[in-house]
């Protein structure tokens, strides 16, 4: 074994090189998921030529990636400071500060990327409320099961006030709507009232 292999599997630096690998593992998935969404809303409804688009994907990309790699080191970061305050144990509100206060110092700042992403969040909280439809994990595991689907009547609840919600305030309140979805909802409700010819009706959006 050699030195850094050596370093590499010491549990001494355990938390430490976690650290290091949350912000790797953070990186990548950013670029997984934001990429292939930014390519899709640039051919959908971007603007410009396609020198344009290609900056707005690179920006859009390179923003989710860098400020999701900063989460998690910063998030692990916080643990770890908060578990040697605590003479070496994890109390179940850390994760809470360390979330809270990695949110306001990433994700404070209003763009349209950390705004997706808030929101995002923002829906699995509310949507975690809502009654499983078995038995709740138990609370003497060590760690919590596979994620158990939401009660189905209180999900088709769920479902109806979200879409009744959304679209009234697509139609009477479309400032306050978030503009990745506001573009998404136009294309669908509002563009499809208008067509040409044959063409524009089926083929072509006008």
């Amino acid at each position: 074994m050699s030195a850094l292999d050596a370093i590499l599997s010491n549990p001494a630096y355990h938390d430490y090189l976690a650290i290091l690998k949350g912000a790797r593992n953070g990186f990548v998935y950013g670029v997984k998921v934001r990429f292939p969404h930014a390519l899709i809303m640039a051919i959908l409804f971007g603007r410009g030529d396609w020198a344009t688009r290609l900056r707005t994907i690179y920006r859009a990309t390179k923003q989710h990636a860098l400020n999701l790699a900063k989460f998690v080191s910063l998030y692990k970061t916080l643990l770890l400071v908060q578990k040697k305050v605590n003479g070496g144990k994890q109390r179940s509100f850390d994760t809470f500060i360390a979330g809270l206060i990695g949110g306001y110092v990433v994700f404070g700042e209003r763009t349209a990327v950390n705004e997706q992403i808030v929101l995002y969040v923002c829906s699995r909280v509310v949507a975690s409320f809502l009654a499983r439809a078995k038995t709740p994990y138990s609370k003497t595991s060590a760690a919590p099961g596979r994620p158990l689907p939401p009660d189905a009547t209180q999900f088709s609840i769920f479902a109806a006030l979200c879409w009744g919600a959304v679209m009234w305030l697509f139609n009477e309140r479309g400032e306050t709507i978030q503009p990745g979805m506001f573009s998404s909802m136009t294309y669908l409700y509002r563009d499809s009232e208008h067509w040409n010819n044959l063409k524009t009706l089926l083929w072509h959006n006008t």
